[in-house]
Formats: C-alpha cells, structure tokens, sequence
C-alpha cells in the first residue's frame, strides 16, 4: 500500500517541479503538494511552470504582506485540506509561515509524523537573528525528523542537538537534463545569439539577485582588479535584476567588458550559461545556491563564496571550479584569473562538472524524500 504523504511548500519554484514529478512516480508514494501561494512577484519574476505539473497539487487561498523586508503569509483552509487527505506524513518545507506552525499542530494532534524539510546553515546571516534562532527552536523540538540538502545544513542542525540519525538527505537538484540540452543548442548557434545579446565571446557569468549580500560590488572590484589584457579577453556579464541594480551599473561604467543582460527566466538563462566560460557566486549568505547546480549542468567551472550552502558538496577546488571567502576581493581576482589564463585547465573543469552534478538529479532529490517519508511508514500504519 503507497504511503499518503503530503508536503507544504511556499510557491510553485520552477526547480521543485521536476523533484515532486520524480517523487509522485515512485511506487511506495502517494503524492500531493500542497503550495501557499503559487509565486512571490516581491522576491522573484519567476514564471510558474504549470504545465510541466505531473503530481498532484493544490494552492491555498491567501494573503500576503511585504512588512521590513520580511513576507507575511496568511493562508486559509490548511486543517480542513490536511483532514480531508488524512496524510501518513507531512513534510514541511519551512517554519517561517503560520501555515507551517498550523501543519505542525495539526500533524501533533492527530499523531502524524511531521518532518522539516531545512535548508538552513550556520553561515546562513539570516539564521544568526535572534528571534529566528528563538522560534526555530522551539519548532524542531516537534519534529520527527529532518529533510536536509547537504553537508551544511546538517551541520547546522547538529547544532541544536539533533542527532544525524534523524535527518535525510535530498540533494538540492534542478532539471540537469534541460539545462545541458538547452546550453548545448545554444553553443551550435553562439555567435548568432552572442550578437543578438551583446555577449564577448568569453565571460565570467552572474546569475541571480543584483543585491549586495550576493556579493557583487566585490565581484566588479574583483574583475576591476585583472590586468586590461585579461579584461579584454573575457568579460563580465549580470544576468539578474534586483534593488542594487543602478549603483552596480553606475561603478560598472568605467570598467570596459561589463554587460548587464537584466533579469532572465530559467531556459533564458540556460542558453547564457552555454556561453559562458564560467559562473561566479561570490554570495556573503546563501543558504544553497541554485544557480551553481545549473551552471554545472550547463558543463561551467564555478567559482562560489565557501559560505554558500551549496559549497561543500558541490564545489571541489582545483577540480570543478575554486572556492573563496566572502569579501575577499583578492582571492577573487586571483581565481577569476586562474580562469581566464588557462583554457585547457577550464575544460576539463567543465567536464568534471558535468560529471560531479549527476548525483544532484530530481531522482536522487525524490529518492532522499522518499526515504524519510517510508522511515515512518510501520509508524502511519498503526495510527
């Protein structure tokens, strides 16, 4: 008999999809998702990707504020939704709504195991709050177990005394079959999208938020730093949009090879990062960092801050790219030069990328889900 789970999530993120496509075709596995909201139009300009929706779903009614900076999520209808598909288990992608601290109640008063699906780290800068640390606390106390992305997170939770029985790990993933078929159309036709988007036919790549806890204005200073001949063979593109956007571009008018392409949407950035010679996440504070996992897939070198979440397990230094400390300019411009000086070296980078992203698939993500749910499944089947 399948195991009924349910997991309650935030939006509809276009890198979710194909995990809960794989996690609804395992055979042990009842599937659905229940989502707060479908997209946050404050955060990001995401397209929702309905019709690559294979598991079953539904998106709450809702609410929403944008009060200092934070999201405020009302939703209405999670107990009586909950009750009528009775799951087995719940995961909970989250503390940080009511709806999860709802979910959390119902799953113990009805004696459901509830799992917290956590992608926090020690160097997450948001975790270090007070009030968070205060109400984090007092929500893991009530969970049964933890969905974990890597080494980091779990680290994190180790910290709050949870032993590394109690947590499962489902590898952040994306869809690394599209983003390589995609960067690989895109390489068959470079030069007529280089000219169509003004790229250099070389270029380190931003992908993502242009504010400054991404590590920007260091990542310009950085590239500043490299000798004009290095500058004049590989250039520095920002694919993104953000609240820094205008001062970025302001310090960026006297450096030569700079381009801004604005924000992009995912198959967008696909065939960007198919024509860049390597992606830059220089973040002060990430608690994963997606855009590493595409990059790769897109056959990239990456250069990523060692505080990203995503550093220690996907990031091999000397091997598939280099990692860095955040704000440190020099070790940045020393790695951006290290790229740009040695083709032969950056290739065989890229390949092992490709190699190195094929243990981050939806599949594996599905599979680690998957795990955690059966661990309880002689457990729902005596409640």
């Amino acid at each position: 008999m399948k195991l009924r789970l349910v997991i309650l999530t935030e939006i509809i993120a276009p890198y979710r999809i194909p995990v809960f496509n794989a996690l609804s075709k395992l055979s042990e596995i009842d599937l659905r998702v229940i989502f707060l909201s479908e997209n946050d139009p404050s955060l990001r300009g995401w397209l929702v990707y309905k019709n690559e929706i294979e598991f079953s779903y539904q998106t709450l009614p809702s609410l929403r504020w944008r009060i200092a900076n934070r999201n405020i999520l009302l939703n209405r209808g999670l107990e009586p939704t909950l009750t009528a598909l009775a799951p087995q288990v719940v995961i909970c992608g989250g503390y940080n709504y009511i709806a999860s601290w709802q979910a959390r109640a119902w799953a113990k008063s009805k004696r459901t195991p509830f799992l917290l699906w956590i992608e926090s780290t020690a160097e997450d800068q948001r975790s270090n709050r007070l009030m968070i640390q205060f109400l984090k606390n007092r929500f893991v106390r009530d969970c049964d177990a933890f969905v974990v992305p890597g080494s980091s997170s779990s680290q994190y939770l180790q910290s709050f005394g949870i032993p590394p029985g109690r947590m499962f790990t489902a590898p952040n993933a994306v869809d690394n079959d599209r983003f390589y078929q995609i960067a690989a159309q895109a390489r068959m036709d470079a030069e007529s999208i280089r000219v169509k988007l003004g790229l250099p036919s070389r270029f380190f790549l931003f992908g993502g938020r242009l504010v400054p806890e991404k590590g920007i204005f260091d990542l310009l200073d950085a590239y500043r730093a490299l000798s004009d001949g290095v500058r004049e063979s590989v250039g520095l593109v920002f694919a993104g949009d953000g609240a820094a956007a205008h001062k970025l571009r302001a310090e960026a008018s006297g450096v030569n090879n700079v381009h801004f392409l604005g924000f992009q949407q995912r198959d967008e950035l696909a065939c960007i990062m198919g024509l860049a010679t390597a992606l830059v996440l220089p973040t002060h504070s990430d608690t994963w960092g997606l855009v590493v996992n595409e990059a790769m897939a897109c056959g990239l070198p990456v250069i990523v801050s060692q505080v990203a979440g995503c550093a220690a397990d996907l990031v091999r230094p000397g091997w598939n790219g280099f990692l860095v400390k955040p704000y440190d300019r020099r070790e940045l411009s020393t790695a951006l030069e290290k790229i740009a000086q040695n083709e032969k070296e950056t290739l065989r980078m890229a390949q092992n990328s490709l190699l190195h992203i094929r243990n981050f698939s939806p599949q594996a993500c599905a599979g680690g889900i998957s795990s955690a749910a059966l661990a309880f499944k002689e457990a729902a089947a005596c409640a």
